[in-house]
């Protein structure tokens, strides 16, 4: 049922996370919902030359076909569009052992599992299984502890929040290559300030030596980033910021253009806005401007 799979195009987190751990900044995972998604991200990060990881959720996977169709796709597209920076395939928030398996086996360079609704005992065994299988194709593994829920969530509640000690036992018994402990952070769109837990998230980052994931990078005020990548944040996740943007450009050229009716056009019209929140992310993740 397990087994290895020929060689991708696409390369596994751990050098990105690795170099920018190093060198104090953060790599972007910029999550893909379609064809046209994925090119913009990949045209605009060749711009800039930089490595960059395309996450991909179950439900995005659903939506575009499949595990297999987006592997294929994303590939397609860096041969045909001659991308030459490292890009990783990576699943995002994978529930279980199988899913991320089914991942792996269409081509994916990297899975999350994201297991973090069980006892941590449990979550340290599925984390543990799901990387005994991604060693066999090569591939890095993430996982999250506390919860890093939606806005409906209440994320002041201090049993959501990631525990240092529960950190230090899962990558004690467990060789990660990433975690993305809960610190404040939403999916989704932010009903007030993001209130992060910088102080925890430094001690984490410091007694586990790993690199470390902010999910819910949309509405974290740039000077928190700056702060986050200062306390041990390697990789930061961006998806409603783009769409929201997407969504902002093609409503006007909806209004303006209402007897078009092409899906090209329609959808064509949001790739400078994706384009412009990817290239200003990525300028900031590498800033020197740190606070």
């Amino acid at each position: 049922m397990f087994g290895k799979k020929e060689k991708s195009v696409f390369v596994n987190m751990n050098s990105m996370l690795t170099k920018a751990r190093n060198e104090k900044y953060a790599v972007p995972q910029f999550n893909i919902n379609n064809l046209e998604w994925a090119k913009y991200i990949l045209e605009e990060c060749e711009c800039l030359k930089t490595p960059v990881i395309l996450g991909v959720s179950e439900g995005a996977s659903k939506y575009m076909g499949g595990y297999n169709v987006v592997s294929k796709m994303v590939e397609a597209l860096i041969k045909d569009l001659n991308i030459s920076i490292p890009v990783c395939l990576h699943l995002d928030h994978g529930s279980s052992l199988e899913v991320c398996n089914s991942a792996l086996q269409a081509g994916f360079s990297s899975v999350m599992i994201d297991a973090s609704k069980y006892s941590l005992d449990d979550n340290i065994k599925i984390t543990k299984s799901v990387v005994d299988i991604a060693k066999k194709y090569n591939a890095s593994v993430e996982a999250e502890i506390g919860h890093v829920g939606g806005t409906e969530d209440n994320i002041t509640s201090e049993e959501l929040f990631a525990r240092t000690d529960e950190c230090i036992k899962m990558c004690s018994l467990v060789k990660l290559d990433a975690l993305a402990p809960a610190l404040g952070s939403v999916h989704g769109l932010y009903k007030g300030e993001p209130n992060l837990d910088f102080t925890r998230m430094l001690e984490i980052s410091v007694k586990t030596s790993l690199p470390l994931v902010l999910h819910g990078g949309t509405g974290i005020p740039d000077d928190k980033i700056l702060q986050s990548i200062d306390c041990g944040i390697c990789k930061i996740n961006f998806n409603t910021e783009l769409q929201l943007a997407w969504k902002r450009h093609v409503d006007n050229f909806v209004s303006q253009n209402p007897n078009v009716y092409d899906p090209r056009k329609v959808i064509g019209s949001g790739e400078k806005a994706i384009k412009a929140v990817v290239r200003t992310k990525v300028t900031l993740l590498k800033s020197d401007n740190k606070a």
